[in-house]
């Protein structure tokens, strides 16, 4: 019987589940989950629907180094389990394969101290899986020799329905003629206060434009015209999605998070919606929200920038038409399976 690929991670989101079962037709797996913190807003689920484990952090060396696995690949998140996982592999001598979603070192003191065992890791490991082009060129920067991208994907069928898919509830109505919608956690990185003094300074106002904010609680509400429902079921977020003009993501940078990449971005763009994303988001430097072309990309922080690109798509109707339909055709390319390819390139055949 050919042996798997250990592929060690944190938790396996929902919006993963389709990315690790095509990875697992490919190449045959078995997760090791170790739990912990996510940045994921939707969570862990409890079965990911291939074969896994529940692990301690501190069991992943014996696990890479049983011999079980043809390869291993690990993620950045964890403080033990990422080098456990790499020196498991070098003890059985297995590829291992760094799985990244940097593009800049997280500052705080705590990352600081492992960063020089993470650039070990960028010049040793036998292939880096990036997020995007971005965090290939910050691996390659700091010595990866063998890269590959496994571009963000979401489930593009569902999130391209019109409405239902077995969630209620129907289709929402838009709030306004004009509405902008804001998809994330609460969180200081979401960028969320500039978008409110964007919001201020656009000079839009109720009854012609709404802004709706899905995640934030109702009382992160706060000026003309700005409607807070708080978290969503995917079907809701993405009816909210579907009655919106345009979504933005005015994520900034912090010293523990820098936008890896912001799925609700491929969401958004599978409802044929330009984007309109800080310089900060992933998925801009990545090439997925290009300016004037899926969408408007701002200075992170600037709130006149972000209040001006806000005032253009309200004002400038076959513009947002044009970037909206561009948006739904390339995204189309960021699937699953494209997902699924970037790994299976670089591990051992089965």
């Amino acid at each position: 019987m050919t042996r798997p690929v250990l592929f060690v991670t944190n938790v396996v989101a929902p919006d993963r589940l389709g990315a690790f079962a095509a990875l697992h037709e490919r190449v045959g797996l078995e997760l090791a989950l170790f739990g912990g913190r996510s940045t994921h807003a939707t969570g862990d689920v409890g079965d990911p629907g291939v074969p896994h484990r529940r692990v301690a952090q501190r069991d992943v060396l014996a696990l890479a180094a049983s011999g079980r696995y043809r390869a291993v690949v690990c993620g950045t998140a964890g403080r033990v389990a990422l080098p456990a996982a790499w020196l498991g592999a070098r003890r059985t001598g297995v590829p291992f394969v760094l799985w990244s979603a940097l593009w800049a070192h997280p500052r705080s003191a705590a990352h600081l101290a492992g960063a020089f065992l993470l650039r070990a890791l960028y010049r040793d490991a036998d292939a880096v899986v990036a997020y995007g082009p971005h965090v290939a060129a910050f691996a390659r920067r700091h010595g990866a020799r063998r890269l590959a991208i496994a571009p963000q994907a979401v489930d593009n069928a569902f999130w391209a329905e019109a409405s239902g898919g077995g969630e209620p509830p129907a289709r929402v109505a838009p709030p306004a003629p004009f509405t902008a919608v804001f998809v994330g956690r609460p969180a200081p990185e979401k960028g969320l206060g500039v978008l409110l003094a964007a919001w201020g300074a656009t000079g839009l106002r109720p009854p012609a434009a709404a802004l709706v904010l899905v995640g934030p609680p109702q009382s992160a509400a706060a000026g003309a015209g700005v409607r807070a429902v708080g978290p969503r079921a995917p079907g809701e977020v993405r009816n909210f999605l579907r009655a919106a003009d345009v979504c933005v993501v005015p994520s900034v940078r912090t010293a523990r998070f820098r936008e890896p990449w912001g799925l609700v971005v491929n969401e958004a763009m599978n409802q044929s919606l330009p984007v309109i994303a800080s310089t900060q988001v992933g998925a801009a430097a990545g090439g997925l929200v290009r300016h004037e072309g899926t969408g408007l990309v701002v200075p992170a922080g600037d709130h006149g920038a972000l209040a001006r690109a806000l005032r253009r798509l309200h004002d400038d109707v076959p513009l947002r038409v044009r970037l909206g339909a561009q948006a739904h055709e390339d995204v189309q390319a960021y699937t699953f399976s494209a997902w699924a390819d970037g790994f299976a390139g670089v591990l051992p055949l089965r």
